[in-house]
């Protein structure tokens, strides 16, 4: 199998620096989601492994071997993209075995690799089927099929759930994590949704502006992020942002300014520790929806912190309702049981987890 190496990649178009040089090894068999919004560079530096667009400069190793300057065909690679890019003349056959004919493959290898994936697909009964007479979630699967009968050692994914509706995009990215679980293979994947990347990643790479922000597991970017645009854009609902500064009272405590009623978050010792004597500093609270809960539904932990406001808005979602509420002019949201819920303008009993708040620097943005 074959790991992928970037080393200061850049790619410009024109006078725009659109990848700003960026380091990644990714090993043999991992699965690494670039996440981040539109226009951060995710789908190029995708199409720059891929080959389909050339480096300004660095180098990119797949399996070993610098492959700047080979095309994509020689790169041992399949790309499956957003579009399906099927042919519409052709049978789901003949749109899977397309690449291997062109490509010289004895007939019999071609129908044992069609057999093996469409199988694996749960698409062999569509077989003599053109595209126009498959649904979405369908054509996806001819797509990705076309991409496995050529057992490359790398798969590139560009976004290939994004025009399913939700319940297909959610039954896909079952079929392709049990994919990559069976197969084993190498596995890039690009997506603007931090859902996908959540549940499919061994390792996810938060992007923005040409820059990889946080590389880590899923786990540590969603309860360490290391500044507030990884915070924030990592979760749904995303994380509270509350603005406040650095104050001692006792301890540690972050001062919200809410009018006539101030609020003083307490800070954890673990926290409280690393901003010893920084009092007056600005800083932003991260809290995290379901680590805001109704006063006393859940039982006693450490560093909890309980204090009281209005129901603004309240918006269930079946096994949830999300109450939004306010501190200082700015919506937060809390994640609580529909049985505990209350309508808007009544008051509410809130209790924090304040061992699992963040804390971030409102100048830098770091994690503190």
């Amino acid at each position: 199998m074959a790991g992928i190496s970037l080393k200061g990649v850049r790619k410009n178009f024109g006078a725009t620096e659109v990848i700003k040089g960026i380091d990644l090894d990714i090993e043999q068999g991992e699965f690494v989601v670039l996440v981040g919004p539109s226009g951060c560079g995710k789908s190029t530096l995708l199409n720059l492994i891929a080959g389909l667009e050339t480096l300004s400069a660095g180098d990119i190793l797949i399996g070993g071997r610098t492959v700047n300057d080979v095309p994509p065909r020689d790169r041992d690679i399949a790309m499956v993209f957003q579009s399906y890019a099927l042919y519409p003349t052709k049978t789901v056959r003949d749109n899977i075995t397309f690449g291997m004919e062109t490509r010289g493959v004895p007939k019999a290898a071609q129908a044992a690799a069609l057999k093996e994936f469409a199988g694996l697909l749960q698409i062999d009964h569509l077989l003599d089927r053109k595209p126009g007479q498959l649904s979405g979630g369908q054509r996806q699967r001819v797509a990705m099929g076309r991409a496995l009968v050529r057992k490359p050692e790398v798969f590139l994914f560009d976004e290939p759930l994004s025009n399913l509706d939700a319940k297909l995009r959610i039954e896909m990215r079952t079929e392709i994590k049990k994919l990559h679980q069976r197969l084993g293979k190498t596995v890039v994947y690009v997506t603007h949704d931090q859902i996908e990347a959540m549940t499919l990643a061994s390792r996810i790479a938060v992007m923005d502006e040409g820059h990889i922000r946080q590389l880590a597991d899923p786990e540590t970017v969603y309860e360490d992020p290391v500044d507030l645009f990884v915070a924030g854009f990592m979760g749904s609902p995303p994380m509270n942002m509350l603005a406040g500064r650095l104050v001692r009272d006792g301890g540690m405590a972050v001062l919200c300014d809410d009018g006539p009623s101030q609020i003083r978050f307490p800070l954890p010792d673990r926290i409280a520790g690393r901003v010893a004597g920084s009092e007056g500093r600005d800083v932003v609270l991260g809290l995290r929806p379901e680590t805001i809960f109704a006063a006393g539904t859940q039982l006693p932990g450490p560093d909890r912190f309980l204090f009281e406001r209005p129901v603004v808005v309240d918006e269930p979602t079946g096994p949830d309702t999300m109450i939004v509420f306010e501190i200082g002019g700015q919506d937060l949201i809390a994640r609580v049981r529909p049985k505990d819920a209350r309508p808007p303008g009544a008051p509410f009993r809130f209790e924090v987890e304040m061992d699992r708040a963040k804390l971030f620097d409102a100048r830098t943005g770091l994690r503190l």
